[in-house]
């Protein structure tokens, strides 16, 4: 960049209209966008659907666009945030399901006698 002082006009119009143009683009910049926007409240029965039910497998933004949620809905609840029982029922079923494969991984190695 040159010094102020050498500065001519016309680098200093130039300058402006170049200013004048990225604040032009950051105004108008569409935000970004994560899945469509929520047409109502999370009910229970979403909750339990998007934890443990038949969307429990599914990217939050499918889940949300097949129950008309918004993104953050479904984040909220799938990380405990809201609905804690349902989150609560979710940990209990991952502990259930992770409780046998350790005991039989750990007799498999002989570690414990039967």
């Amino acid at each position: 960049m040159k010094n102020e002082k050498s500065v001519t006009m016309a680098e200093l119009e130039a300058r402006i209209v170049a200013l004048e143009t990225k604040i032009i683009e950051l105004s108008t910049r569409k935000e970004r966008s994560r899945g469509p926007e929520s047409t109502r409240s999370m009910t229970e029965d979403d909750a339990k659907r998007i934890m443990i039910g038949d969307l429990k497998d599914k990217r939050i933004g499918e889940c949300a666009k097949e129950l008309g949620l918004s993104y953050g809905q479904i984040y909220s609840a799938r990380g405990g945030y809201t609905f804690k029982t349902q989150y609560a029922a979710k940990q209990a079923e991952i502990k259930a399901a992770i409780k046998p494969v350790a005991v039989k991984t750990v007799i498999a190695k002989g570690v414990v006698k039967q």
